[in-house]
């Protein structure tokens, strides 16, 4: 009873963790990570369905990464498609919805329908005898992945089978884990759809001014760059990559006749031009999306300089949001080295030229020091998406 108890308590543990994590690559490594754990094992890994074949997601083997420590994460993950049919054991489980608890890996009849691939343990020097294997079913009963788990131990670390009296608890932390992925993968559709929704109106923004989306792709990783050198944390660099690319919408009520106009605008033209700032931050407003959210901070705020001589606000120095600060040098940066309808393109070196003589001035110094830390990978995207 105390047993059962226990192994309840555990269930009760790892469906707490994986309903709580909703980033789908840290759940799939989570899933292996905790199913190893209540099953006493070495290794494990993960297949998700896709289509008519299973990928090859999740690797953990704890004899590989005692011995030989960074390098066991290269010789683990080699990602492949694995066909769904009854040839190779993920293959079968996935066809068959059945799970397979097999003693010795090397010792499976030439007469059985599924074999082992013997090629990894070959490859890597290592030895699998016991596996379990458990299909991932949802709530309609499909198969939407496979756990495998490898070379169970006792209480001393011997390889010993997998207990066959556990296999319902097993199949019940599978079940979770399926709840938890569909769960996960469901969140990164919406996601997915917030950020092309977001993305096609930026676009729609720079087709109006005559620009191409490289505008947008290249300042828009421009940001990330400088995020990433400012030591952000990583799901904050991420924002505001996918945030800036909304930085001009307002442009869509400006007039063409200004919008476009090849030469100098007067003194009345430029304060229309400088509205796009306001009429963004009014488009983006009052949502509920925290990419909106961003997008409205930065839409508002990436004209003003750090001296508090921009616009609309007069913003100056920390009273400008960094998100917007940033966002400012990697417009400018990529508005002077492309071509515009009121001007040729300048050089790397003489856009980097104004950059430096107007840090201090129009720009965060902490952040022009960034771009420049970050100028190798700079010069990578300016090349990737550099207009024909």
């Amino acid at each position: 009873m105390e047993q059962c108890s226990s192994a309840f308590d555990k269930l009760v543990r790892i469906g707490i963790a994986l309903s709580s994590v909703r980033e789908l690559d840290k759940l799939l490594e989570l899933i292996v990570s905790e199913s190893r754990a209540f099953a006493n094992c070495d290794a494990g890994s993960l297949y998700i369905k896709e289509g008519d074949h299973l990928n090859f997601v999740v690797s953990q083997n704890d004899t590989l990464a005692a011995r030989e420590g960074k390098k066991a994460e290269e010789m683990l993950f080699k990602p492949f498609p694995v066909p769904i049919s009854n040839r190779s054991l993920s293959g079968y489980v996935a066809n068959t919805g059945t799970l397979v608890n097999i003693p010795d890996a090397y010792a499976i009849p030439d007469s059985a329908e599924y074999h082992f691939d013997r090629s990894f343990d070959q490859r890597v020097n290592y030895h699998t005898t016991s596996m379990l294997q458990l299909p991932m079913k949802d709530a309609q009963g499909g198969v939407i992945g496979v756990l495998q788990l490898i070379n169970a131990k006792d209480e001393n670390g011997k390889i010993i089978p997998f207990n066959r009296d556990s296999e319902e608890l097993m199949l019940s932390v599978a079940s979770q884990a399926a709840v938890a992925v569909k769960n996960a993968q469901l969140n990164r559709e919406i996601k997915e759809a917030h950020l092309d929704t977001i993305m096609r109106l930026g676009l729609a923004a720079e087709y109006r001014d005559k620009e191409t989306g490289g505008h947008i792709q290249r300042m828009s990783h421009y940001s990330a760059i400088i995020a990433k050198m400012m030591d952000l944390p990583r799901e904050r660099v991420e924002a505001i990559r996918l945030a800036s690319p909304m930085h001009d919408v307002g442009k869509v009520g400006i007039p063409d006749a200004i919008l476009l106009k090849p030469g100098h605008l007067n003194v009345l033209e430029r304060k229309i031009m400088e509205s796009h700032t306001i009429i963004g931050a009014e488009i983006l407003k009052d949502s509920a999306v925290p990419m909106l959210q961003l997008s409205q901070t930065i839409a508002m705020t990436h004209h003003e300089k750090w001296d508090g001589t921009g616009y609309p606000n007069k913003f100056q120095g920390q009273e400008i949001p960094l998100e917007g600060r940033i966002v400012a040098l990697a417009d400018v940066f990529d508005a002077l080295s492309n071509k515009r309808v009121y001007k040729p393109a300048m050089s790397i070196a003489e856009t980097m030229q104004i950059i430096t003589e107007t840090t201090g001035t129009h720009f965060d110094p902490a952040v022009s020091e960034a771009f420049v830390k970050g100028m190798d990978q700079v010069l990578e995207v300016y090349q990737k998406y550099k207009e024909v």
